[in-house]
Protein backbone atom coordinates (compact mmCIF):
# COMPACT_ATOMS: atom_id res chain seq x y z
CA UNK A 1 0.00 0.00 0.00
CA UNK A 2 1.44 3.37 -1.01
CA UNK A 3 1.72 6.19 1.49
CA UNK A 4 -0.03 9.52 0.97
CA UNK A 5 3.27 11.14 -0.03
CA UNK A 6 4.03 8.37 -2.53
CA UNK A 7 0.57 8.61 -4.06
CA UNK A 8 0.96 12.38 -4.50
CA UNK A 9 4.37 12.02 -6.12
CA UNK A 10 3.17 9.22 -8.40
CA UNK A 11 0.09 11.26 -9.40
CA UNK A 12 2.27 14.24 -10.34
CA UNK A 13 4.63 12.02 -12.34
CA UNK A 14 1.64 10.54 -14.19
CA UNK A 15 0.31 14.04 -14.95
CA UNK A 16 3.74 15.18 -16.17
CA UNK A 17 3.89 12.16 -18.49
CA UNK A 18 0.39 12.99 -19.70
CA UNK A 19 1.41 16.56 -20.52
CA UNK A 20 4.72 15.35 -21.94
CA UNK A 21 3.00 13.26 -24.59
CA UNK A 22 0.27 15.76 -25.38
CA UNK A 23 3.04 18.23 -26.16
CA UNK A 24 5.07 15.88 -28.35
CA UNK A 25 2.11 14.37 -30.22
CA UNK A 26 -0.16 17.32 -30.98
CA UNK A 27 1.91 18.30 -33.99
CA UNK A 28 0.56 15.19 -35.72
CA UNK A 29 -3.05 16.22 -34.97
CA UNK A 30 -2.48 19.52 -36.73
CA UNK A 31 -0.18 18.01 -39.37
CA UNK A 32 -2.49 18.53 -42.35
CA UNK A 33 -3.19 22.15 -41.30
CA UNK A 34 0.52 22.91 -40.83
CA UNK A 35 1.44 21.14 -44.07
CA UNK A 36 -1.03 23.29 -46.00
CA UNK A 37 -0.03 26.55 -44.29
CA UNK A 38 3.72 26.05 -44.79
CA UNK A 39 3.37 24.25 -48.18
CA UNK A 40 5.35 21.19 -47.06
CA UNK A 41 5.98 17.99 -49.04
CA UNK A 42 5.41 14.61 -47.41
CA UNK A 43 9.15 14.22 -46.82
CA UNK A 44 9.43 17.69 -45.24
CA UNK A 45 6.47 16.93 -42.98
CA UNK A 46 8.13 13.67 -41.95
CA UNK A 47 11.31 15.50 -40.94
CA UNK A 48 9.30 18.08 -39.00
CA UNK A 49 7.38 15.35 -37.16
CA UNK A 50 10.72 13.77 -36.25
CA UNK A 51 12.57 16.99 -35.32
CA UNK A 52 11.69 16.59 -31.63
CA UNK A 53 13.68 13.36 -31.51
CA UNK A 54 16.99 14.83 -32.65
CA UNK A 55 17.60 16.64 -29.36
CA UNK A 56 15.50 14.23 -27.29
CA UNK A 57 17.51 11.19 -28.35
CA UNK A 58 20.97 12.77 -28.60
CA UNK A 59 20.74 14.47 -25.19
CA UNK A 60 20.18 11.06 -23.60
CA UNK A 61 22.45 8.98 -25.81
CA UNK A 62 25.42 11.33 -25.39
CA UNK A 63 24.97 11.23 -21.62
CA UNK A 64 23.85 14.81 -20.97
CA UNK A 65 20.41 13.95 -19.55
CA UNK A 66 21.77 11.03 -17.47
CA UNK A 67 24.60 13.21 -16.16
CA UNK A 68 22.14 15.89 -15.03
CA UNK A 69 19.89 13.38 -13.27
CA UNK A 70 22.78 11.65 -11.47
CA UNK A 71 24.78 14.80 -10.64
CA UNK A 72 22.06 17.12 -9.35
CA UNK A 73 18.85 16.85 -7.33
CA UNK A 74 16.57 14.89 -9.64
CA UNK A 75 13.39 16.71 -8.57
CA UNK A 76 14.82 20.08 -9.62
CA UNK A 77 16.09 18.66 -12.91
CA UNK A 78 12.60 17.38 -13.72
CA UNK A 79 11.12 20.80 -12.85
CA UNK A 80 13.62 22.57 -15.12
CA UNK A 81 12.97 20.20 -17.99
CA UNK A 82 9.21 20.65 -17.60
CA UNK A 83 9.56 24.45 -17.72
CA UNK A 84 11.67 24.25 -20.88
CA UNK A 85 9.43 21.88 -22.82
CA UNK A 86 6.20 23.69 -21.88
CA UNK A 87 7.66 27.01 -22.98
CA UNK A 88 8.74 25.45 -26.27
CA UNK A 89 5.25 24.05 -26.81
CA UNK A 90 3.66 27.46 -26.33
CA UNK A 91 6.20 29.15 -28.61
CA UNK A 92 5.40 26.64 -31.38
CA UNK A 93 2.01 28.30 -31.78
CA UNK A 94 3.72 31.65 -32.36
CA UNK A 95 6.10 30.43 -35.09
CA UNK A 96 5.75 32.18 -38.46
CA UNK A 97 8.51 30.44 -40.42
CA UNK A 98 9.44 26.82 -40.93
CA UNK A 99 12.87 27.43 -39.34
CA UNK A 100 11.35 28.75 -36.11
CA UNK A 101 8.80 25.93 -36.06
CA UNK A 102 11.60 23.38 -36.46
CA UNK A 103 13.65 25.06 -33.71
CA UNK A 104 10.80 24.93 -31.19
CA UNK A 105 10.50 21.19 -31.77
CA UNK A 106 14.23 20.80 -31.09
CA UNK A 107 13.84 22.74 -27.82
CA UNK A 108 10.84 20.62 -26.85
CA UNK A 109 12.96 17.49 -27.26
CA UNK A 110 15.78 18.90 -25.14
CA UNK A 111 13.42 19.69 -22.26
CA UNK A 112 11.67 16.33 -22.35
CA UNK A 113 14.95 14.38 -22.49
CA UNK A 114 15.28 14.46 -18.68
CA UNK A 115 11.78 13.09 -18.02
CA UNK A 116 12.26 9.31 -18.20
CA UNK A 117 15.69 9.27 -16.52
CA UNK A 118 14.11 11.29 -13.69
CA UNK A 119 11.13 8.93 -13.45
CA UNK A 120 13.42 5.90 -13.20
CA UNK A 121 15.62 7.41 -10.52
CA UNK A 122 12.62 8.45 -8.42
CA UNK A 123 10.79 5.11 -8.76
CA UNK A 124 13.80 2.90 -8.08
CA UNK A 125 14.36 4.78 -4.81
CA UNK A 126 10.71 4.78 -3.72
CA UNK A 127 9.13 1.51 -4.88
CA UNK A 128 10.10 -2.19 -4.43
CA UNK A 129 10.13 -4.73 -7.27
CA UNK A 130 6.60 -5.99 -6.66
CA UNK A 131 5.18 -2.47 -7.10
CA UNK A 132 7.22 -1.29 -10.08
CA UNK A 133 5.03 -2.91 -12.70
CA UNK A 134 1.94 -0.95 -11.76
CA UNK A 135 3.74 2.31 -10.87
CA UNK A 136 5.58 2.33 -14.19
CA UNK A 137 2.33 1.34 -15.89
CA UNK A 138 0.49 4.32 -14.42
CA UNK A 139 3.15 6.68 -15.76
CA UNK A 140 3.03 4.89 -19.09
CA UNK A 141 -0.76 5.17 -19.09
CA UNK A 142 -0.36 8.91 -18.60
CA UNK A 143 1.91 9.08 -21.65
CA UNK A 144 -0.65 7.12 -23.70
CA UNK A 145 -3.70 9.04 -22.46
CA UNK A 146 -1.93 12.27 -23.43
CA UNK A 147 -2.17 11.51 -27.16
CA UNK A 148 -5.63 9.99 -26.55
CA UNK A 149 -7.09 13.19 -25.11
CA UNK A 150 -4.88 15.35 -27.32
CA UNK A 151 -6.24 13.69 -30.46
CA UNK A 152 -9.92 14.25 -29.77
CA UNK A 153 -9.65 17.56 -27.90
CA UNK A 154 -6.96 18.82 -30.25
CA UNK A 155 -8.99 17.96 -33.33
CA UNK A 156 -12.04 19.78 -31.95
CA UNK A 157 -9.98 22.78 -30.85
CA UNK A 158 -8.18 23.05 -34.20
CA UNK A 159 -11.48 22.84 -36.07
CA UNK A 160 -12.85 25.74 -34.00
CA UNK A 161 -9.89 27.91 -33.03
CA UNK A 162 -7.01 26.87 -35.32
CA UNK A 163 -3.81 24.99 -34.54
CA UNK A 164 -1.90 28.01 -33.21
CA UNK A 165 -4.35 28.71 -30.37
CA UNK A 166 -4.15 25.06 -29.29
CA UNK A 167 -0.35 25.11 -28.98
CA UNK A 168 -0.22 28.42 -27.10
CA UNK A 169 -2.92 27.41 -24.60
CA UNK A 170 -1.46 23.97 -23.92
CA UNK A 171 2.14 25.10 -23.66
CA UNK A 172 1.83 28.08 -21.36
CA UNK A 173 -1.18 26.70 -19.47
CA UNK A 174 0.61 23.48 -18.46
CA UNK A 175 3.20 25.49 -16.50
CA UNK A 176 0.69 25.37 -13.63
CA UNK A 177 1.92 21.79 -12.95
CA UNK A 178 5.05 23.29 -11.43
CA UNK A 179 3.10 24.74 -8.47
CA UNK A 180 2.17 21.40 -6.80
CA UNK A 181 5.44 19.78 -7.91
CA UNK A 182 7.58 22.38 -6.14
CA UNK A 183 5.42 21.91 -3.04
CA UNK A 184 5.37 18.09 -2.94
CA UNK A 185 8.41 16.93 -4.93
CA UNK A 186 10.69 14.27 -3.34
CA UNK A 187 13.44 15.73 -1.20
CA UNK A 188 16.41 14.28 0.64
CA UNK A 189 19.78 12.69 0.01
CA UNK A 190 18.32 9.76 -1.96
CA UNK A 191 17.37 12.17 -4.74
CA UNK A 192 20.59 14.19 -4.76
CA UNK A 193 23.89 13.13 -6.29
CA UNK A 194 25.40 10.12 -4.44
CA UNK A 195 28.16 11.18 -2.08
CA UNK A 196 30.33 8.27 -3.25
CA UNK A 197 30.55 8.78 -7.01
CA UNK A 198 32.62 5.60 -7.36
CA UNK A 199 29.36 3.66 -6.96
CA UNK A 200 27.91 5.28 -10.10
CA UNK A 201 28.98 3.35 -13.24
CA UNK A 202 29.78 5.23 -16.42
CA UNK A 203 27.59 4.92 -19.51
CA UNK A 204 30.33 2.86 -21.20
CA UNK A 205 30.46 0.51 -18.22
CA UNK A 206 26.69 0.06 -18.32
CA UNK A 207 26.61 -0.71 -22.03
CA UNK A 208 29.32 -3.34 -21.81
CA UNK A 209 26.52 -5.55 -20.51
CA UNK A 210 24.53 -7.48 -23.11
CA UNK A 211 21.29 -6.79 -21.30
CA UNK A 212 21.84 -3.03 -21.52
CA UNK A 213 22.43 -3.24 -25.27
CA UNK A 214 19.37 -5.45 -25.76
CA UNK A 215 17.05 -3.27 -23.64
CA UNK A 216 18.04 -0.37 -25.91
CA UNK A 217 17.52 -2.38 -29.11
CA UNK A 218 14.20 -3.75 -27.88
CA UNK A 219 12.95 -0.29 -26.95
CA UNK A 220 14.08 1.04 -30.34
CA UNK A 221 11.80 -1.49 -32.03
CA UNK A 222 8.90 -0.79 -29.67
CA UNK A 223 9.29 2.97 -30.04
CA UNK A 224 9.25 2.64 -33.82
CA UNK A 225 5.82 1.05 -33.52
CA UNK A 226 4.53 3.61 -31.02
CA UNK A 227 5.87 6.69 -32.82
CA UNK A 228 4.45 5.40 -36.07
CA UNK A 229 1.05 5.55 -34.37
CA UNK A 230 1.63 8.90 -32.69
CA UNK A 231 3.01 10.75 -35.72
CA UNK A 232 1.22 9.19 -38.70
CA UNK A 233 -2.01 7.51 -37.51
CA UNK A 234 -4.05 10.76 -37.59
CA UNK A 235 -2.73 11.54 -41.08
CA UNK A 236 -3.52 8.00 -42.26
CA UNK A 237 -7.09 8.14 -40.94
CA UNK A 238 -7.71 11.49 -42.64
CA UNK A 239 -6.06 10.87 -46.00
CA UNK A 240 -6.44 7.13 -46.70
CA UNK A 241 -9.54 6.28 -44.66
CA UNK A 242 -11.08 9.70 -45.46
CA UNK A 243 -12.18 10.34 -41.88
CA UNK A 244 -13.26 13.86 -40.96
CA UNK A 245 -11.06 15.76 -38.49
CA UNK A 246 -13.49 14.97 -35.66
CA UNK A 247 -13.89 11.29 -36.58
CA UNK A 248 -10.12 10.97 -36.89
CA UNK A 249 -9.75 12.44 -33.41
CA UNK A 250 -12.19 9.93 -31.93
CA UNK A 251 -10.55 6.82 -33.38
CA UNK A 252 -6.98 7.98 -32.80
CA UNK A 253 -7.96 8.78 -29.22
CA UNK A 254 -9.46 5.31 -28.73
CA UNK A 255 -6.28 3.69 -30.07
CA UNK A 256 -4.02 5.58 -27.69
CA UNK A 257 -6.41 5.07 -24.78
CA UNK A 258 -6.42 1.31 -25.45
CA UNK A 259 -2.65 1.27 -24.90
CA UNK A 260 -3.04 3.12 -21.60
CA UNK A 261 -5.77 0.86 -20.21
CA UNK A 262 -3.88 -2.24 -21.28
CA UNK A 263 -0.68 -0.92 -19.71
CA UNK A 264 -2.24 -0.37 -16.28
CA UNK A 265 -4.02 -3.73 -16.36
CA UNK A 266 -0.86 -5.55 -17.46
CA UNK A 267 1.24 -3.78 -14.84
CA UNK A 268 -1.15 -4.85 -12.11
CA UNK A 269 -1.25 -8.43 -13.37
CA UNK A 270 2.55 -8.65 -13.62
CA UNK A 271 3.00 -7.38 -10.05
CA UNK A 272 0.40 -9.86 -8.79
CA UNK A 273 2.26 -12.67 -10.54
CA UNK A 274 5.55 -11.64 -8.92
CA UNK A 275 3.98 -11.27 -5.46
CA UNK A 276 2.69 -14.84 -5.79
CA UNK A 277 6.14 -16.24 -6.56
CA UNK A 278 6.78 -15.56 -10.23
CA UNK A 279 10.36 -14.55 -11.02
CA UNK A 280 10.94 -11.08 -12.55
CA UNK A 281 12.65 -12.79 -15.48
CA UNK A 282 9.67 -14.95 -16.39
CA UNK A 283 7.03 -12.30 -15.67
CA UNK A 284 8.64 -9.30 -17.35
CA UNK A 285 9.77 -11.26 -20.43
CA UNK A 286 6.31 -12.79 -20.86
CA UNK A 287 4.63 -9.40 -20.96
CA UNK A 288 7.25 -7.60 -23.06
CA UNK A 289 7.84 -10.39 -25.59
CA UNK A 290 4.24 -11.47 -26.01
CA UNK A 291 3.03 -7.88 -26.20
CA UNK A 292 5.30 -6.90 -29.09
CA UNK A 293 4.67 -10.18 -30.92
CA UNK A 294 0.89 -9.72 -30.81
CA UNK A 295 1.19 -6.07 -31.82
CA UNK A 296 2.02 -7.26 -35.36
CA UNK A 297 -1.73 -7.60 -35.85
CA UNK A 298 -1.49 -3.97 -36.97
CA UNK A 299 -0.44 -5.15 -40.45
CA UNK A 300 -3.93 -6.09 -41.72
CA UNK A 301 -5.29 -2.70 -40.57
CA UNK A 302 -3.97 -1.20 -43.80
CA UNK A 303 -5.12 -4.15 -45.93
CA UNK A 304 -8.77 -4.73 -45.00
CA UNK A 305 -11.40 -2.52 -46.60
CA UNK A 306 -14.06 -2.94 -43.94
CA UNK A 307 -13.77 0.10 -41.68
CA UNK A 308 -15.15 -1.56 -38.54
CA UNK A 309 -12.83 -4.56 -38.84
CA UNK A 310 -9.82 -2.33 -39.49
CA UNK A 311 -10.51 -0.24 -36.37
CA UNK A 312 -11.07 -3.38 -34.26
CA UNK A 313 -7.69 -4.75 -35.39
CA UNK A 314 -6.07 -1.40 -34.61
CA UNK A 315 -7.42 -1.50 -31.05
CA UNK A 316 -6.22 -5.11 -30.58
CA UNK A 317 -2.73 -4.12 -31.75
CA UNK A 318 -2.71 -1.23 -29.28
CA UNK A 319 -3.89 -3.45 -26.40
CA UNK A 320 -1.05 -5.86 -27.20
CA UNK A 321 1.49 -3.06 -27.24
CA UNK A 322 0.26 -1.99 -23.80
CA UNK A 323 1.39 -5.34 -22.40
CA UNK A 324 4.95 -4.47 -23.39
CA UNK A 325 4.77 -0.85 -22.29
CA UNK A 326 3.72 -1.76 -18.74
CA UNK A 327 6.91 -3.70 -18.01
CA UNK A 328 9.72 -2.24 -20.09
CA UNK A 329 10.97 0.26 -17.47
CA UNK A 330 10.51 -2.20 -14.60
CA UNK A 331 13.05 -4.41 -16.43
CA UNK A 332 15.55 -1.56 -16.68
CA UNK A 333 15.12 -0.40 -13.08
CA UNK A 334 15.63 -3.91 -11.69
CA UNK A 335 18.76 -4.50 -13.77
CA UNK A 336 20.30 -1.07 -13.13
CA UNK A 337 19.58 -0.56 -9.43
CA UNK A 338 19.46 2.87 -7.72
CA UNK A 339 23.03 3.93 -8.62
CA UNK A 340 22.67 3.36 -12.37
CA UNK A 341 18.94 3.78 -13.07
CA UNK A 342 19.24 7.35 -14.36
CA UNK A 343 22.17 6.74 -16.71
CA UNK A 344 20.91 3.37 -17.95
CA UNK A 345 17.46 4.82 -18.64
CA UNK A 346 18.95 7.83 -20.43
CA UNK A 347 21.25 5.73 -22.62
CA UNK A 348 18.55 3.20 -23.42
CA UNK A 349 15.92 5.84 -24.12
CA UNK A 350 18.35 7.99 -26.09
CA UNK A 351 19.30 5.23 -28.49
CA UNK A 352 15.74 3.93 -28.74
CA UNK A 353 14.38 7.32 -29.69
CA UNK A 354 16.40 7.44 -32.87
CA UNK A 355 13.36 5.54 -34.08
CA UNK A 356 11.45 8.75 -33.46
CA UNK A 357 13.00 10.45 -36.45
CA UNK A 358 13.85 7.34 -38.48
CA UNK A 359 10.25 6.12 -38.33
CA UNK A 360 8.38 9.33 -39.24
CA UNK A 361 10.87 10.19 -41.99
CA UNK A 362 10.81 6.67 -43.47
CA UNK A 363 7.02 6.60 -43.31
CA UNK A 364 6.81 9.97 -45.04
CA UNK A 365 9.16 8.77 -47.77
CA UNK A 366 7.23 5.51 -48.29
CA UNK A 367 3.89 7.30 -48.43
CA UNK A 368 5.22 9.91 -50.85
CA UNK A 369 6.70 7.31 -53.22
CA UNK A 370 3.98 4.64 -53.03
CA UNK A 371 0.92 6.79 -52.44
CA UNK A 372 -0.28 4.24 -49.82
CA UNK A 373 0.31 3.38 -46.16
CA UNK A 374 0.38 -0.43 -46.54
CA UNK A 375 4.18 -0.69 -46.78
CA UNK A 376 4.58 1.54 -43.72
CA UNK A 377 2.27 -0.72 -41.69
CA UNK A 378 4.26 -3.77 -42.82
CA UNK A 379 7.54 -2.20 -41.68
CA UNK A 380 6.03 -1.30 -38.28
CA UNK A 381 4.83 -4.90 -37.81
CA UNK A 382 8.22 -6.38 -38.79
CA UNK A 383 10.12 -4.08 -36.44
CA UNK A 384 7.74 -4.96 -33.59
CA UNK A 385 8.31 -8.69 -34.11
CA UNK A 386 12.08 -8.12 -34.07
CA UNK A 387 11.71 -6.30 -30.75
CA UNK A 388 9.80 -9.25 -29.28
CA UNK A 389 12.68 -11.61 -30.14
CA UNK A 390 15.23 -9.25 -28.59
CA UNK A 391 13.25 -8.95 -25.34
CA UNK A 392 12.87 -12.71 -24.93
CA UNK A 393 16.21 -14.01 -26.19
CA UNK A 394 18.58 -11.04 -26.01
CA UNK A 395 18.07 -9.71 -22.49
CA UNK A 396 19.59 -11.94 -19.82
CA UNK A 397 18.17 -12.79 -16.38
CA UNK A 398 16.28 -9.82 -14.93
CA UNK A 399 18.14 -9.36 -11.66
CA UNK A 400 20.30 -6.50 -10.31
CA UNK A 401 23.68 -6.09 -11.97
CA UNK A 402 26.56 -6.09 -9.48
CA UNK A 403 28.54 -2.95 -10.32
CA UNK A 404 32.23 -2.72 -9.54
CA UNK A 405 33.48 0.39 -7.78
CA UNK A 406 34.96 2.74 -10.38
Amino acid sequence: MLSKRERRVLALLVISGFINYIDRSNLSVGATNIQNEFHLTGTQLGFLLGAFFYTYALSQLLGFAGWLVERFHVSWILAGGFFLWSGAMGTTGLARTFVVLFATRLMLGLGESVAYPSYSRILVNDFPEEHRGVTNAWIDAGTKCGPALGSIAGALAIARFGWRSLFVALGFGSLLWLVPWLAWMPRGKAYSAPVDQSMVPSVLTIFRHRSAICTALGLFCANYFWYFLVTWLPHYLETERHFSKTKMGVFASLAYLAVGVSSVSSGWLSDRWISRGGTPTRVRKTFTGLGLALATIILPVALVRNESLAMALLLLACISYGMYASNVWAVTQTLAGPHAAGKWTAGQNGFANFSGFVGPALTGWLVQHTGLFSMSFAVAAGVSLTGAAICVFGIGPIEPVQWDRT
